[in-house]
């Protein structure tokens, strides 16, 4: 699983092993089109933000990951036609996980020791976009 700091390296690396995937697929000078952009934000149990993302073609298998934009919208993603803050302010939190032990992950954090607990407050703090500096 290749996480990333960023919402941008995400989608740039999502986009290369999509590119990779297709080059069996795809016939000359023809352009491999993806028709879904899954996304998975996770919450590391030091606080970081970290972002996992996938483009699929219809017969792509996915990772463990929300289906966030399908059709053109996908397109529009992969042709880098979209806005970060944008994306990052249309995730649902629900859906976000958090990392309860090193490469386990649930959709809570965990409260049940010091620092899960010191986590927790940390990611139920007003700042609606933790770990990142907004003006």
């Amino acid at each position: 699983m290749s996480l990333y700091v960023t919402l941008e390296e995400a989608i740039d690396a999502a986009r290369e092993e999509f590119l990779e995937a297709a080059q069996d697929r795809i016939q000359g000078d023809e352009e491999p089109l993806p028709d879904q952009f899954n996304l998975q934000k996770y919450i590391m149990q030091d606080g970081d933000i970290m972002w996992q993302a996938e483009f699929l073609s219809a017969e792509g298998e996915s990772i463990d990951a929300l289906t966030f934009r399908s059709g053109a919208a996908a397109q529009a993603i992969f042709d880098e036609d979209y806005d970060v803050i944008e994306l990052e302010e249309e995730w649902l939190e629900e859906a976000t996980l958090y990392e309860w032990d090193e490469g386990e992950f649930q959709h809570e954090p965990q409260t049940d020791t010091e620092e899960g607990a010191a986590a927790a407050e940390e990611w139920d703090d007003e700042d609606d976009y933790p770990g990142r500096d907004i003006d």
